[in-house]
């Protein structure tokens, strides 16, 4: 993989100027062909020497590798995968690669792998310089419900930091491994499909200047009766104050709050703190350490099912290492309070909602999921009072997931 930045270089028409580059040059014929700026992932080797300390014992880097073609089938640039996931073959290049490519009809792209999402560099740092509308993002995810299904991350992503994000993941089902989308942060073309192991081209025209849901923060008129009780709670919020066990908030609340029993359950190998959503209207509230995580409903019907409002602030340690902050409205996997935070794809229940929490961190993704995998978009989203926020109404199927996942990066 010869450096673009050193060497200027079409594959396609200059096919024998460097070694071992087969499919590099396959890809730029097609890119070439088709007229059109091509993003692909591949695995690449890069020789090093003895004298360098971190050179394997083969005398080669291996790196998990996103390659970007231009139109005209030049190699425009390369980024190398920074936070690896279980991936044995492939080392960590040793500064981070922040990568980003000029077009000639969207501006400016950002390019980043898989895993990358969940971190801050390059993620994070990437989408800080504000001509960067859209994101290429090649992955290999392994869904992980309730709240880690790639289609929810993609999404999530988009309407966080207002972006359009191109997110290919490898269609394996047998592996858990699909879900594919073009997301805005306002509309998403996903696909997604555990049964069929067949993969889909999905074409979808977009903004070349995404329209985010910030715009809409102030569009909830304050005559909306469910905002405005929201409003007015908040503006009432007693602050939430740790005793010993670190879950109990302050009682001199200036409003009702039901408090139902509050049960712990494991979610997504986090030990979450719950306590149900019964009846059709409610006030709920939950904390751990220093996040109190609130919800504000209306049921239009009751259905036979469990739903549950959880909490987790602190350190996750299964299948990588990183902090979050997390308030989570879910769909229970049965009747008993053991089965919140089971993977479950079908629901019934519908809510009309408000979902927030006193967060500690700027960067949170929200995620909002229906029966059958079908993707929704909040109403509303923002900062009031000190708190982030969630609104959703005329959910289109049964709420599977709907939650806050905040990210700590400097806890790590």
């Amino acid at each position: 993989m010869p450096s673009p930045r050193l060497a200027r270089w079409n594959p396609c028409l200059e096919p024998f100027r460097f070694n071992d580059t087969e499919v590099l040059q396959r890809l730029s014929c097609m890119a070439m062909k088709g007229q059109m700026f091509l993003v692909a992932n591949l695995g690449t080797k890069q020789p090093c020497l003895s004298s360098d300390p971190k050179c394997p014992d083969d005398g080669r880097y291996q790196f998990n590798t996103n390659v970007v073609f231009s139109s005209n089938g030049t190699l425009v640039d390369r980024y190398r995968k920074h936070n690896l996931y279980f991936e044995a073959a492939f080392d960590t290049p040793a500064d981070v690669d922040l990568i980003t490519f000029d077009t000639p009809f969207a501006g400016k792209f950002g390019v980043f792998t898989c895993f990358d999402i969940l971190f801050f560099d390059p993620t994070i740092r990437l989408l800080r310089d504000s001509e960067v509308k859209h994101i290429v993002y090649p992955t290999a995810w392994m869904n992980q419900l309730p709240l880690l299904a790639a289609i929810e991350i993609q999404k999530a992503l988009a309407t966080a930091f207002g972006v359009s994000v191109l997110a290919a993941n490898i269609h394996h089902p047998t592996l858990g491994m699909t879900g594919s989308g073009i997301h805005t942060p306002l509309q998403s073309f996903w696909y997604h499909d555990m049964d069929n192991p067949e993969g889909r081209l999905i074409i979808a025209q977009v903004a070349t200047n995404p329209q985010g849901l910030t715009g809409t923060e102030n569009a909830t008129s304050e005559t909306d009766p469910s905002h405005s009780k929201f409003l007015r709670i908040l503006s009432a919020d007693p602050h939430c104050a740790k005793d010993a066990q670190g879950v109990r908030c302050d009682e001199a609340a200036k409003w009702t709050v039901s408090a139902p029993p509050a049960f712990h359950s494991e979610m997504m190998y986090d030990n979450f703190t719950l306590v149900p959503v019964w009846g059709k209207e409610g006030h709920l509230q939950v904390c751990s350490n220093s996040l109190c995580c609130h919800l504000l409903y209306e049921r239009p019907t009751l259905s036979r099912e469990l739903y549950a409002l959880g909490v987790f602030d602190g350190l996750h340690t299964v299948h990588g290492t990183y902090y979050i902050q997390v308030c989570a409205l879910v769909k229970c996997g049965g009747l008993g309070f053991d089965t919140c935070g089971q993977e479950i794809t079908e629901a019934q229940g519908l809510f009309e909602f408000h979902l927030w929490g006193n967060f500690s961190t700027p960067y949170i993704f929200p995620l909002l999921l229906s029966s059958g995998m079908t993707l929704e978009t909040p109403n509303q989203l923002g900062w009031e009072n000190d708190h982030y926020f969630l609104r959703k109404s005329g959910l289109s199927s049964g709420l599977v997931t709907a939650s806050l996942y905040g990210r700590l990066y400097e806890r790590d």
